[in-house]
């Protein structure tokens, strides 16, 4: 990937700290693909006693693996401080005075990087990460440290956003001028075959389209705003927008209008796979390991 599509780091951390008070709001899309994504784990057989959930945000998905998984340590890792304390301060509002003395109060929270994971090799079980690999710079750099923390057979399942991503903002935007607007994401073919590069076993990959309506393009930005969803690449532009290009944006972007509201859709990709060597039976003659590629009918959420 381009070096001008790269998020920078600072910026995102930054924009998910501010985002963090206001966050559950705004993430209709982060709680559905977490459900989504948990789904498929009732047709995986397995206990984990360790999880990480890398990119936790306000602790959604980590709640839903806590009271899945009952005897398991769930460990909560998120770039932005501003998070994590979010998630703390639902858990020990839910948990009320007798929880906090029992110690219903999850404490393993960590704040890291994705991309240089601050955990040991081979000390979790399962990784979970849903919609936060999309704010990383190179895929194989994350698969690498996630097969490195993971013990053997471990599993790893996660959801990240695929190009089409807010396909409609990016065409309101185009021609306006040669910065970027909107944040680049990586194809799922590209993701299968970084797993495969990083040592994982039977990766599975597929991919579905959600579409969220709204009644103004200003309401798909202040909805990406109240997320920390910012434009983080290195190649945007910096300075706010004048009032003619947004307005040419708007214009633009009215194109795509139907049944009176404006959609944004987002392309949701799906993968899992496990820590260790491929068996024999699922390689092919020549030594190349076999993938699956599902592609699921887009469904519509509005």
């Amino acid at each position: 990937m381009s070096q001008d599509f790269y998020t920078d780091k600072a910026r995102v951390r930054a924009s998910f700290d501010r985002a963090a008070r206001r966050y559950d709001s705004a993430a209709v899309l982060q709680r559905e693909v977490s459900d989504r994504m948990a789904e498929r784990l009732e047709m995986i057989k397995t206990t984990p006693l360790c999880i990480l959930d890398a990119g936790s945000g306000t602790g959604y998905g980590a709640a839903a693996l806590r009271q899945r998984y009952t005897d398991a340590r769930v460990v909560e890792l998120d770039l932005a401080p501003g998070m994590l304390l979010a998630s703390r301060s639902k858990q020990t509002e839910s948990a009320g005075f007798f929880g906090r003395l029992l110690g219903r109060v999850s404490p393993w929270q960590v704040c890291g990087d994705l991309e240089a994971l601050p955990l040991a090799d081979a000390s979790v079980d399962m990784i979970w990460s849903n919609l936060a690999l999309q704010w990383v710079n190179e895929p194989d750099t994350v698969f690498a440290e996630f097969r490195r923390v993971l013990k053997p057979d471990g599993l790893l399942m996660f959801s990240t956003l695929g190009p089409d991503t807010l396909m409609e903002l990016n065409a309101a935007f185009g021609g306006l001028d040669a910065a970027t607007h909107v944040n680049r994401f990586i194809d799922m073919h590209d993701l299968g075959d970084a797993l495969v590069r990083a040592g994982f076993a039977l990766p599975v990959m597929d991919m579905e389209k959600l579409v969220l309506t709204y009644d103004t393009a200003r309401a798909v930005m202040q909805d990406l705003k109240a997320i920390g969803a910012h434009n983080a690449t290195a190649g945007r532009k910096r300075g706010l927008m004048g009032k003619h290009a947004w307005q040419r944006v708007e214009a633009a972007y009215e194109t795509f209008r139907r049944d009176g509201k404006l959609p944004a859709t987002y392309e949701v990709v799906y993968g899992h796979a496990w820590r260790g060597q491929p068996k024999k039976a699922d390689r092919l003659p020549d030594g190349s390991q076999v993938i699956q590629f599902e592609r699921s009918t887009p469904p519509r959420a509005d």
